[in-house]
């Protein structure tokens, strides 16, 4: 059985858990696949949970630190409380399900992608979303792995900003093009610093 989780200290240090085979075929937090059929097993505050999760990374993709009692307020899960709060529970079911795994007393290794539900996941849907879920997997494509989006995101990014576009609509056009999130937020962040160090270079030559 699961050993519930208690922290005495005010924060914890989150680690990205990496996994070769999920972090290829797996599904960003913020991603459709994640709201449509994970929600339903992990339950709506671990799922916002694992969202911030991946927000954070984002910024900081070696790790960062996190504020117990201020992220359990920001989820709307008041204070982080005893060991049967809210926000504990939150945490506890990313440990149970295998999106975080502690690594010392105060430090958690946390999933950036989720992978596909397995069978014994899928059979908490209802009958109707696991046929959704059916008919999602039949439907994917064979798509390139995740290095071959990634370099692919970043020469689209750097073309739209060269054409004109801004940061903030490159990366709107990159998720209308079904790139997930955190895919289409590093390839804008990437090609903003070519083009930046490209326009300097030009303006000193």
């Amino acid at each position: 059985m699961h050993r519930l989780l208690t922290f005495d200290s005010d924060t914890l240090t989150i680690r990205p858990w990496s996994d070769e085979v999920i972090d290829r075929h797996g599904f960003d937090p913020r991603s459709p696949y994640v709201e449509r059929f994970w929600l339903g097993v992990l339950g709506p505050s671990t799922t916002w949970l694992l969202r911030r999760f991946a927000a954070a990374f984002d910024c900081d993709p070696e790790g960062f630190e996190l504020p117990l009692s201020e992220t359990a307020r920001a989820l709307g899960l008041g204070d982080r409380g005893g060991r049967h709060s809210p926000f504990l529970r939150s945490l506890n079911r990313s440990v149970q399900f295998e999106m975080a795994q502690v690594l010392g007393p105060t430090e958690l290794a946390v999933r950036r992608y989720l992978p596909p539900l397995s069978r014994r996941h899928l059979v908490r849907l209802g009958p109707a979303l696991q046929e959704e879920h059916q008919h999602f997997v039949e439907r994917m494509p064979a798509e390139p792995d995740r290095t071959s989006q990634q370099r692919r995101g970043r020469q689209l990014a750097l073309s739209l900003l060269e054409l004109g576009e801004d940061r903030e609509e490159a990366e709107r056009q990159l998720l209308r093009w079904r790139y997930d999130p955190g895919l289409a937020s590093d390839a804008v962040a990437w090609a903003w610093g070519r083009h930046r160090a490209a326009l300097q270079a030009a303006e000193t030559a």
